[in-house]
């Protein structure tokens, strides 16, 4: 059994991206299909992969939920006894939401984020002179 600090440096993806990417934006009935697809020691291992990335929570409970306890207690120690019991229970992890899709929905803000002040636009530039910064470049002499 790992250890958690092993487990962080050794933190690793167990599958390909590309199948990462699929777990990602499958359905909720598409993706027992795909979880199926891996076998039992990689399913806990990328249970716990993604149960240690927040906006993956949601897909580590749906993978965990597949994998027995003594895989994830094997990979994962006490978080994998953790995941076991939160995918058991069917809670969320730390009352975060389960969205469709995984993705939580946008808010955007109907208030003006701050308020300028109206521009005076009767200048008389013509009357003024253009006001200019100047560099003044001084030449050390060389040291003797």
């Amino acid at each position: 059994m790992w250890s958690s600090r092993e487990a962080f440096e050794n933190d690793f993806c167990p599958v390909r991206e590309e199948l990462l990417g699929e777990l990602y934006r499958a359905s909720e009935s598409g993706l027992p299909q795909l979880v199926e697809s891996v076998s039992s020691d990689v399913r806990a291992m990328l249970a716990l992969f993604c149960y240690r990335r927040s906006h993956l929570h949601s897909l580590a409970l749906a993978i965990a939920a597949s994998c027995n306890e003594r895989d994830l207690i094997q990979f994962g120690g006490r978080a994998g006894s953790t995941l076991y019991a939160l995918a058991r229970n069917g809670a969320s992890p730390r009352g975060v939401p389960v969205y469709a899709n995984h993705r939580k929905p946008i808010t955007l803000s109907t208030k003006p984020l701050s308020v300028l002040p109206p521009l005076d636009l009767d200048l008389d530039l013509e009357d003024e002179p253009p006001v200019c910064a100047s560099v003044v470049v001084s030449q050390a002499a060389p040291a003797a």
